[in-house]
């Protein structure tokens, strides 16, 4: 016994000489950072009066994000432990003391938001990952095309010629900026509002358009509605309407990879209101014990259709979601693409060499309708969507940036705007004139040998078209 107490002491007192030093440490960088007017630099970041809530207050980091080891993220609390008392869980030693203290529900302070670009387009300090001009100039072109894309799709809506969209409006740099700094063969499990990842994979407007109007040159066969995208060519795991469910599937196929020794990794995206489902805890907790390299993707844009972030959570965001399951975690500005560059090109490296998680929250805002289906005029105000649109537009945020680099100019907007909506049009009416697939498609591909029952119901579907042809669409082939 007393052999056990000399060491603890010893080993006590070799934490807390590495505590004052981490301490000191802390304190020469803090006052480092305290210097900083990040006021000064970031005019009037998140201060609009239309915006005055907690959500919308948080800083602006622009220091460069390093990664550590998960044992040095352990914050030392040497102090509060009394000599001689420790101990020693199976979930590892544990200081003890007689003093009453609870953890308290907030730190204090928001987590800053890393930043690159300031809302001019201009640069704020060089990044770690730096975006050189075919690649900068590629995701423009790609942010571009996904907005055309979008209005367009939208009135196609509208006019009847599709059941449904739903819009990427305000998110068009999460969507490209994040499947920039991917590798193509990194394995993606969307959400729904991820179009831009299929995009810069070269899925082309003609395969949208295929899939939206799902005739016989869609993959899914015109079995999903639409948006419901999907591509085993670009590994791009077919979109899901259930919330939350693509989680811990992104989680196992990471394992499944971890196990074969691959130097790729898995991304799930998903929105404010998917963490409030328990896949979301599920898959947190299974990908930080075992160590997945996944890279958790919030498009934190503060509405869960109808319901805003304040009623969902009283914690600071998602970031801090990630901490308390052991997951590294960073918060960025969603409407900078730089900055969501650099923060997926590094989470991906830490995904694939040190094979673990990591959680990224990305802050922007739905500036569209949560869909065709929805009208956000009715729980938002206007005002509040079109500041967002005319301030904080991800698209000319970056326009800016490319334009003071001299890539880009005025004509070669208009020629490339010009050349998106004839392209899309045109793929629209060639989709829209497609033949839809054969009846024989909603019975394959489930059974290698269909069983009798699924025989016999496409044999009475088949006499009931030849019965009633006039009340069925002429271009599905029977």
């Amino acid at each position: 016994m007393a052999s056990s107490l000399v060491k603890s002491r010893s080993l006590i007192n070799k934490f807390r000489l590495i505590s004052l030093f981490q301490h000191n440490i802390h304190c020469m960088s803090s006052k480092k950072i305290a210097n900083q007017n990040y006021e000064s630099i970031i005019p009037q970041i998140f201060t609009n009066p239309v915006l005055n809530s907690s959500y919308f207050r948080t800083r602006v980091d622009l220091r460069r994000f390093k990664s550590s080891d998960a044992q040095n993220q352990l914050v030392d609390d040497s102090a509060y432990v009394e000599d001689d008392q420790v101990l020693d869980f199976p979930g590892g030693k544990v200081g003890i003391t007689s003093e009453m203290r609870f953890i308290s529900e907030t730190n204090g302070s928001r987590v800053h938001c890393y930043r690159l670009l300031d809302d001019h387009g201009d640069l704020l300090e060089e990044p770690m990952h730096k975006v050189n001009k075919e690649v900068a100039v590629k995701m423009y072109e790609k942010m571009l095309t996904l907005q055309v894309m979008d209005t367009l799709f939208y009135e196609a809506q509208r006019q009847g010629r599709i059941s449904f969209y739903l819009t990427t409006i305000g998110e068009e740099a999460i969507n490209i900026a994040s499947a920039a700094a991917l590798a193509s063969d990194d394995l993606i499990f969307p959400q729904y509002r991820e179009p831009g990842v299929l995009l810069w994979r070269d899925f082309t407007v003609q395969d949208f358009a295929n899939q939206c109007f799902g005739n016989k040159a869609d993959n899914g066969k015109g079995r999903q509605m639409p948006i419901h995208y999907g591509s085993n060519k670009l590994n791009y795991v077919t979109v899901s309407s259930t919330v939350g469910t693509q989680l811990p599937h992104a989680v196992g196929a990471a394992y499944s990879l971890k196990m074969d020794n691959k130097d790729v990794c898995t991304i799930t995206y998903f929105g404010d209101g998917g963490t409030s489902t328990g896949d979301f805890h599920a898959a947190l907790n299974f990908a930080a014990v075992l160590e997945t390299p996944v890279i958790f993707f919030c498009r934190n844009n503060g509405w869960a259709i109808s319901t805003p972030i304040s009623d969902q959570l009283r914690s600071d965001g998602i970031v801090v979601r990630g901490q308390a399951y052991g997951i590294r975690s960073i918060r960025v500005d969603g409407n900078d693409a730089l900055a969501i560059y650099n923060a997926v090109r590094e989470a991906r490296r830490i995904a694939v060499t040190e094979k673990r998680p990591v959680l990224i929250e990305a802050l922007t805002y739905r500036a569209g309708h949560h869909s065709t289906s929805d009208d956000s005029t009715k729980y938002r105000p206007l005002e509040e969507i079109e500041w967002w649109k005319r301030t904080r537009d991800p698209v000319t945020r970056f326009r800016r940036w490319i334009d003071g680099n001299g890539w880009w100019n005025d004509k070669n907007e208009s020629d490339l705007r010009s050349i998106l909506r004839k392209q899309i049009l045109n793929a629209i009416q060639v989709a829209e004139k497609l033949d839809k697939p054969p009846v024989a498609d909603l019975f394959s591909d489930v059974y290698d040998v269909p069983p009798q029952n699924l025989q016999q119901q496409e044999r009475c579907l088949r006499e009931t078209i030849t019965l009633h042809q006039k009340e069925y669409p002429q271009n599905v082939p029977v």
